[in-house]
């Protein structure tokens, strides 16, 4: 008998069929993947637009500008002093009340935590400044 599947004794073959159990499990598994919502961590920071009047007329040179950086122990120094996340918060509220407002420069080490850094992103997105630029993008050329 070229079809038989087990003994030649005429008994049922008693073993399960196993490959419409796994099409099924493999087409569930394809729609969980795809059903899954993409996971994303982000804080936003509005960046400047791009302003035609702006080049016309340049900003005044602004003569305060203030550096926070973060060194790879996660230490937060505000223009080479360390500070903690409420004295930062209370400086750049300062900072946003001042005419003209001085620029923010922010420089995280490149080994710096990003927990840390996205929590120091989150504070000057609270506070709301609006002259602020990355600085020292030149040391990730190599990551």
């Amino acid at each position: 008998m070229a079809m038989s599947g087990g003994k030649d004794d005429g008994e049922p073959m008693m073993e399960m069929n196993t490959t419409p159990l796994i099409d099924v499990m493999l087409v569930l598994l394809i729609m969980f993947i795809i059903t899954i919502p993409i996971q994303t961590h982000a804080v936003k920071v509005d960046l400047p637009v791009d302003d035609p009047n702006a080049r016309q007329n340049p900003p005044p040179i602004q003569p305060d500008k203030n550096k926070i950086s973060i060194d790879p122990a996660g230490v937060i120094m505000w223009n080479g002093s360390p500070i903690d996340k409420v004295t930062l918060r209370q400086y750049l509220d300062r900072t946003k009340v001042m005419e003209p407002e001085p620029e923010l420069h922010f420089q995280p080490d490149a080994q710096a935590r990003y927990d840390v850094v996205d929590q120091v992103l989150a504070i000057i997105k609270k506070s709301e400044v609006t002259k602020m630029g990355f600085v020292g993008n030149e040391q990730y050329r190599t990551w």
